[in-house]
């Protein structure tokens, strides 16, 4: 059987809400390059910071609106992040306490842990040691991760991407 993918802009496939409004909360959080299930809706948890560009709210999951905050780096590169509570991503440590868009914490890069693309950064206190444990991260009411829009897919919205073609359907 074949299917075929429909051709997107990169930021509908976090951003576009079901027509139908069928989803929940509790929708899985995809990495956009190979599918890996990162989070659920649920995960997402706002950290502002006062460094963001900008920040704005969108209805993303089931209708709920979430945080977006947009970030430059030292190289003028821009991210649009959502904060999530966990997310399921390798953590790349030592954590760097230079250029941190949440000013009291240090970041480490966290990537897929399937394909290993940079989904965003893990974030951790500024006073902790720069090497822990990913069970000490996960553990923690006090870490969090930004995860890059554009690099994350809803399970629901790549569901509706499969379009079977009218020559196979009865």
């Amino acid at each position: 059987m074949f299917f075929f993918l429909l051709h997107l802009k990169p930021g509908e496939a976090c951003a576009a809400v079901a027509e139908e409004g069928d989803t929940s909360p509790a929708t899985l959080i995809l990495c956009r390059a190979c599918g890996h299930e990162l989070a659920f809706g649920t995960d997402i948890n706002h950290v502002h910071s006062r460094l963001a560009l900008s920040s704005r709210n969108d209805t993303l999951i089931g209708g709920r609106r979430v945080n977006i905050q947009l970030f430059e780096n030292p190289h003028g590169h821009q991210f649009e992040v959502i904060t999530f509570r966990k997310a399921d991503v390798t953590q790349h440590w030592p954590a760097d306490k230079h250029f941190s868009w949440f000013p009291g914490f240090s970041w480490t890069v966290a990537t897929c842990p399937r394909c290993k693309t940079h989904l965003g950064w893990a974030f951790q206190p500024s006073d902790w040691p720069d090497m822990i444990t990913k069970a000490t991260f996960e553990d923690s009411t006090h870490t969090f991760l930004a995860l890059i829009i554009d690099r994350l897919l809803r399970e629901d919205f790549a569901s509706s991407l499969l379009v079977t073609p009218k020559s196979f359907m009865s």
